[in-house]
């Protein structure tokens, strides 16, 4: 008790110094609430993995049960190397959170409730026994975090790269906001489409207004990008007068950033190598929504090239950006 009034007392800096206190715990908790879940899920076959729409075998539950037990052994023990080894795995299992969220914002519906909560339970996860392992033998840091500075030139031209890569995805999707036809389908097909697959009154109303959700969505990627990589993504505004200060809070901008490097990149480099294997005809990819393959295989080619790009370039921003802006 006297240790939660002490820590109700400090201040910011100090409760932020003092997180090595409290975060082994806080992933122990989480070990054994995940775990609990995958128990739940594996004794009332529940599906959590699922390929596409098709759910996968039930008794993959218990990958969740066991690595929610390694999470708990790691944490107790304080073993880095099991710590990391549980993080990484953490992170598989949350692959898919970002696409969850984007289909809750267009559909109002994540599909799978139990999938969604695997993904959401296992990104908190990733963060918690990453922030433990890096506790191990650190120290907390006392001095104050350095100027704002730009990235290297390295990061710059991956932010280039990732930009220029989303500009024929937002081409071919304003293309088909304003009626227009690309791929053998036009703008009030796909609209159609939308409605027939419980797409958002907000997600049909931008359309109405000539404005595609997921153009404006990679609008924002960019945006998040250059912030990674420019002085001003470390301060506010001088108009505003956010949480007291004027310097951004480093999770602020890394949160978003991580979660969309863990999931656009493995998924757009997979989704390229897919492609690539359809176009010299080793696989065969469906036409779907599209009249031929031909065309499903080039806006497919479009949308993952711009994920795999956009990813890469995510993660060398993010770790630019965390590594200028560490405290002393």
């Amino acid at each position: 008790m006297t240790d939660v009034v002490g820590m109700t007392s400090m201040s910011w800096r100090e409760r932020r110094q003092a997180w090595p206190r409290w975060v082994g715990y806080a992933t122990i908790c989480w070990a054994v609430a995940y775990g609990g879940f995958g128990l739940g899920c594996a004794l009332t076959d529940t599906p959590l993995f699922y390929r596409g729409d098709d759910p996968g075998p039930v008794e993959l539950a218990w990958l969740i049960v066991a690595l929610a037990a390694l999470a708990a052994v790691a944490a107790l023990t304080a073993a880095r190397v099991l710590l990391w080894v549980a993080c990484a795995l953490a992170t598989v299992c949350a692959f898919g959170l970002l696409m969850d969220v984007i289909t809750l914002m267009v559909n109002q519906d994540a599909g799978s409730a139990a999938g969604f909560t695997k993904n959401a339970l296992g990104g908190i996860g990733a963060v918690l026994l990453a922030a433990t392992a890096r506790a191990r033998d650190a120290h907390p840091a006392t001095g104050a975090r350095p100027e704002p500075s730009p990235a290297s030139r390295k990061a710059h031209l991956a932010a280039y790269a990732g930009t220029a890569a989303f500009v024929p995805y937002a081409a071919m999707k304003v293309t088909w906001a304003v009626g227009g036809t690309f791929a053998g389908v036009s703008g009030e097909e796909m609209l159609a489409k939308a409605e027939e697959y419980g797409a958002s009154g907000l997600w049909l109303t931008l359309a109405s207004w000539g404005l595609d959700a997921t153009a404006l969505l990679a609008a924002l990627g960019v945006f998040l990008l250059f912030g990674l990589i420019r002085p001003w993504g470390q301060v506010f505004p001088r108009w505003t007068l956010v949480l007291g200060g004027r310097r951004v809070p480093r999770w602020l901008p890394l949160a978003p950033a991580l979660i969309g490097a863990a999931t656009l990149a493995p998924y757009g480099v997979v989704g390229v190598g897919y492609c690539a294997l359809a176009t010299v005809g080793a696989v065969r990819i469906r036409p779907g929504d599209f009249p031929s393959s031909a065309d499903a295989l080039l806006v497919s080619w479009i949308g993952l090239g711009a994920f795999a790009v956009y990813g890469v370039a995510l993660t060398v921003a993010a770790r630019s950006y965390w590594l200028r802006t560490r405290p002393a």
